[in-house]
């Protein structure tokens, strides 16, 4: 049995599920978490805590995660009590790709259904129809194998579009990038989904990293780290993210949290439709995220965080 957490409606569906979930690009050899063990724990540890939706993809590890999320919970036996939210990429939307991908990915995962099926970014390179993926897609839910559908990195046009192609039902979630630093989302996606009351699902809440408190300009990731060539942990970028952290610790220990905490805490105070799936590497970073749920920011410590981060302006082309 796991731990009550604070819960979110899943946009129109009625769904309850964790008002924090757990990412899973981490199992990985991008991110080094390739030990079944290891991600065993980290599922186990963040099921006991009270949180139940995992969000994995196709790509993840070429599919190590969904296989490690699928037998973890099997093993487990909680797959009953979880919410598994996965993503088709952009390079597998024609018609027959679709079923083909999806049909792996549930055998990968060790289960009859998929219960958000996402479509991880469009099809950028390829000449797919956009209805083409979509009435596929919509095929699978008809015929019991998928739950719902959503969308990831689209924006609001091919939202737009994408929708049209439906028929008998609707997408419930746009899974974007969203953080403190990047908050680009606000100005069309946040907007336009809680006019449609679809969730927002913000991946890389914590910014990789550069918001938990781990970094400084001093100490930046290494070669070796794939981190080490965003644009975020540029020295000339991070210097002006540093600021931000500089506040986040301060706010942090009035209220007995981490900066990491506090910036998760800032997203799901903001908009009441965001559901934010930072990703762990160990156990206790599971508990540390689910630390930023359950209370919230007074409004002049909130409206403090908006204002240095809103003047934030990361330069892409360094």
């Amino acid at each position: 049995m796991s731990e009550e957490i604070e819960k979110i409606d899943l946009g129109w569906t009625g769904e309850r599920v964790s008002r924090i979930g757990l990412g899973l690009w981490q199992i990985s050899e991008t991110w080094g978490v390739t030990n079944y063990e290891d991600a065993k724990k980290i599922i186990e540890t963040a099921y006991e805590n009270g949180v139940n939706f995992f969000d994995t993809a196709m790509v993840y590890g070429d599919g190590l995660s969904e296989e490690y999320l699928g037998k973890a919970l099997k093993e487990l036996g909680i797959r009953d009590e979880v919410f598994i939210a996965t993503k088709i990429p952009g390079q597998y939307l024609s018609r027959d790709d679709v079923l083909r991908a999806t049909q792996l990915s549930l055998k990968r995962l060790q289960t009859d259904v998929i219960d958000l099926m996402q479509v991880h970014w469009p099809p950028l390179w390829h000449n797919f129809p956009t209805c083409e993926y979509m009435e596929a897609l919509e095929q699978l839910l008809n015929m019991g194998l998928i739950r719902y559908i959503g969308l990831s990195d689209f924006p609001v046009e091919l939202i737009e579009s994408a929708r049209a192609c439906l028929s008998t039902t609707d997408i419930v979630s746009i899974q974007v990038r969203y953080n403190l630093v990047e908050r680009d989302a606000e100005k069309e996606i946040i907007p336009y989904a809680l006019r449609e009351d679809l969730i927002v699902i913000p991946w890389s809440p914590l910014a990789k990293g550069a918001l938990t408190g781990k970094y400084t300009p001093d100490n930046l990731p290494q070669f070796q780290d794939v981190r080490s060539r965003e644009p975020i942990f540029h020295p000339d970028n991070f210097k002006k993210i540093y600021k931000l952290v500089e506040l986040l610790n301060e706010i942090a220990s009035k209220y007995g949290k981490t900066p990491a905490q506090v910036a998760l805490n800032w997203i799901v105070t903001a908009y009441p439709n965001t559901l934010p799936i930072p990703g762990a590497k160990n156990p206790q970073q599971v508990l540390d995220n689910i630390g930023c749920v359950g209370w919230r920011l007074e409004f002049d410590d909130w409206l403090k965080i908006d204002q240095l981060s809103k003047d934030i302006r990361i330069n892409r082309v360094v």
